[in-house]
């Protein structure tokens, strides 16, 4: 089982909360498309801070957003400065919240990422990086997994698939060090996909970690 679902929701409840939290059996529809453009808006424009993961929990009249980036302080800016201009551009997103009353319903928290090095996301999103400026991939990952353990990490897992190397022929790469038991529920697994859209193909990057209690 644990190799044929994302790992996060196998351990739904027990390890991981869900990245929404709200109830609305009116406009259940609308506002999961409206949770989806608010996250993939909030990736593409805070990749340069290293944004990891958003949070996003809703009340009747009001939206709390958690972000969590890398570098905080490109996201806050100076004074304050970029808190505002990244609520105006949410505001502009989000359907009948713009200026008025309902302006002031939206709260953004921005929360620095602890270790990068067991965050799954970041650590998939470096090696991608790599990968576009054409780093041997063998080395990349042997560096990713390193710098994983190195953070204290119980074991880790790298699976690189596609025209790893512009080959013509696609294939898979794997490496892992230490333990990575997907089917036991009580370890807390953390999962990311990421791809590298390279000139050659697309390459597929799944990171899994092990992470340590309490991290």
């Amino acid at each position: 089982m644990g190799q044929k679902i994302n790992p996060k929701l196998l351990r739904l409840g027990p390890v991981y909360n869900w990245s929404s939290r709200w109830f609305d059996d009116k406009r259940y529809k609308e506002t999961v498309l409206e949770d989806y453009k608010l996250r993939g808006a909030l990736m593409k424009k805070l990749e340069a801070s290293g944004i990891s993961n958003i949070e996003i929990e809703r009340s009747i009249n009001s939206i709390k957003l958690t972000v969590y980036v890398l570098r905080p302080g490109m996201v806050i800016g100076r004074a304050g400065t970029g808190m505002e201009d990244l609520r105006k551009f949410l505001l502009s997103i989000l359907p009948g919240k713009q200026g008025g009353k309902n302006a002031a319903k939206l709260d953004i928290r921005i929360e620095p990422v602890k270790e990068p090095n067991l965050d799954a996301y970041l650590v998939a999103k470096s090696i991608s990086d790599q990968l576009l400026k054409r780093f041997p991939h063998r080395r990349v990952m042997s560096q990713s997994i390193g710098r994983v353990m190195g953070a204290g990490a119980k074991g880790a897992r790298i699976v690189l698939s596609g025209r790893i190397g512009g080959a013509e022929i696609g294939r898979r790469e794997k490496l892992q060090q230490g333990k990575v038991p997907l089917s036991t529920i009580r370890e807390n697994i953390e999962f990311a996909s990421v791809p590298a859209l390279t000139k050659k193909g697309y390459i597929g990057i799944k990171v899994w970690i092990n992470k340590p209690e309490g991290k």
